[in-house]
């Protein structure tokens, strides 16, 4: 009988010194945090203690998972001969016009010759790209084809995306367009993520619009990733403005 006792008094005495789990976010190794994905930094569980328990594109900061700041945002941080495209420095595209294939070398860019588009963002008021030609647009033409925009790494449609969705639906049933859904995404992630999403973006939209009664053989997709940015700014607005998806007809 002592000699039960007095293995359950070494027990107790074990436990006592020993403790419980802590409670998280509070840990004593990372094992602790595996559940959350997290990892155990100064005894609390966190996102991340280094750039290692981040995804590539990404770096540690306080703790917290951030998109790397871009490489660039102006053609001055690249050097001489190299321009900054979509936040990172890249070899210029041209050095004179003959390198541009009829259209203008301006600051180490190829500038296509006037009334070229591949969309109807790069004509003018009044204009609409058909057949890569910028030409007047229809005036008939009631269809709001604006880009949809989108939220940070999401490919998810909003209640406001919808909305303007259901509308155009009714349009573009109405009208014989063919459309080209191009998928976009700002330049923070990795370039294969990146197209990945711009793909997945432009495949909701699709799906959306023939959910409404829009023939499929009627929309196509194709997804740019972070390569036809419209804004080069580098903020969250110019991010905001280069996740989106645009019509192509």
């Amino acid at each position: 009988m002592r000699r039960i006792s007095l293995w359950a008094g070494l027990a107790l005495a074990v436990a006592v010194l020993t403790g419980c789990p802590p409670t998280y976010p509070k840990c004593n190794n990372d094992e602790q945090c595996q559940e959350k994905g997290e990892v155990c930094v100064q005894g609390q569980c966190q996102e991340c203690a280094t750039d290692a328990n981040c995804r590539e594109g990404f770096t540690c900061q306080a703790n917290k998972c951030a998109p790397k700041p871009p490489e660039c945002t102006t053609d001055a941080a690249c050097g001489t001969g190299r321009i900054c495209e979509a936040g990172k420095c890249a070899e210029a595209q041209c050095k004179d016009d003959s390198a541009c294939n009829g259209g203008k070398c301006q600051a180490g860019r190829c500038q296509a010759p006037k009334d070229t588009c591949s969309a109807n963002t790069d004509c003018g008021e009044g204009q609409e790209c058909q057949s890569g030609k910028c030409v007047t647009a229809d005036a008939s033409s009631k269809c709001d084809y604006s880009p949809v925009p989108f939220g940070f790494n999401e490919s998810t449609l909003d209640s406001s995306a919808q909305s303007r969705l259901g509308e155009l639906a009714a349009c573009i049933k109405a009208s014989q367009d063919k459309i080209t859904l191009g998928g976009h995404a700002d330049e923070r992630g990795t370039e294969e993520y990146n197209l990945q999403l711009s793909n997945r973006r432009a495949a909701a939209v699709k799906r959306y619009l023939v959910d409404l009664g829009v023939p499929s053989n009627r929309l196509s997709t194709v997804g740019y990733g972070e390569t036809r940015p419209l804004s080069s700014a580098g903020t969250e607005e110019g991010w905001a403005e280069n996740r989106r998806v645009e019509f192509q007809r």
